[in-house]
């Protein structure tokens, strides 16, 4: 018989907190009509592919563990997509980077000015809450 157990986000590794989030996020992209698949090495910085049912809306999904941006993922049409406090976020890199280095000091980070440089929050900062709005999709399940 097998007993089920919530496992803690906390005590499990790197590589199933990725398998988790793919999971929970895959949940509810399907509420918005998207079906997920999985890449096994990133493909373009993509870590999976998300894919509209009306068959010609196609996201190529960067999941990070928090609000991330990355040089590297600059003109690859990446969206990101990470959770926080009970939410889930999905959005251009690009377009919310552009916001991003208006709004914040990361250009002028060490972080940032790496040639491989980038940036990431350990919470939204508040100058980005209103600009990650409309991309924010909701409570995760």
């Amino acid at each position: 018989m097998v007993t089920f157990q919530r496992v803690k986000y906390a005590d499990i590794n790197s590589r199933q907190r990725e398998i988790f989030n793919f999971q929970k996020v895959s949940g509810l992209l399907a509420d918005f009509g998207f079906a997920t698949y999985r890449l096994t090495d990133d493909w373009n910085g993509a870590d999976f592919l998300a894919v509209h049912f009306d068959g010609s809306t196609f996201l190529r999904v960067q999941l990070k563990g928090r609000l991330t941006f990355e040089k590297k993922y600059q003109g690859k049409d990446l969206w990101v997509c990470f959770r926080h406090a009970g939410l889930v976020y999905l959005f251009p890199h690009d377009v919310l980077l552009a916001k991003a280095l208006k709004v914040t000091n990361i250009g002028n980070t060490e972080s940032w000015l790496k040639a491989n440089g980038g940036y990431s929050f350990p919470s939204p900062p508040k100058s980005l809450e209103a600009h990650l709005q409309p991309y924010c999709l909701g409570h995760e399940s």
